[in-house]
């Protein structure tokens, strides 16, 4: 087996682990789509619960999290003001928003690209 082999043989093992560890939200948490980035770690998010809000990337995932217009990320609503804002705790890959696509889960994404 060659090096690029291994390296692809490698790549593939490190989808599948990741796509075995899908996260999903639990309790208050939703799925939303970025619209926009505001600045200063705030972005605004329209959420599949049918509301727009406020998100902000907490410190301890600043650096670790880079986002991007149109990606799908999993929301955890504030406790005050949870309608308004909320704060990013993930950012689903390519492969795994097929996956979360196919489980159904993202259905009423397409009833909101109509906006």
């Amino acid at each position: 087996m060659s090096k690029k082999e291994k390296e692809e043989q490698a790549r593939r093992e490190a989808i599948e682990e990741e796509l075995r560890r899908l996260r999903l939200p639990r309790g208050k948490q939703t799925l939303g789509v970025l619209e926009s980035r505001l600045g200063g770690s705030r972005c605004s998010i329209r959420c599949l619960d049918g509301k727009t809000r406020v998100c902000r990337i907490p410190g301890r995932l600043k650096r670790k999290l880079w986002v991007r217009e149109g990606d799908i990320v999993l929301i955890e609503p504030w406790e005050l003001s949870g309608d308004d804002k909320g704060d990013i705790i993930f950012k689903y890959s390519k492969a795994q928003t097929q996956l979360l696509k196919r489980k159904g889960l993202l259905d009423k994404l397409d009833e909101f690209d109509q906006f």
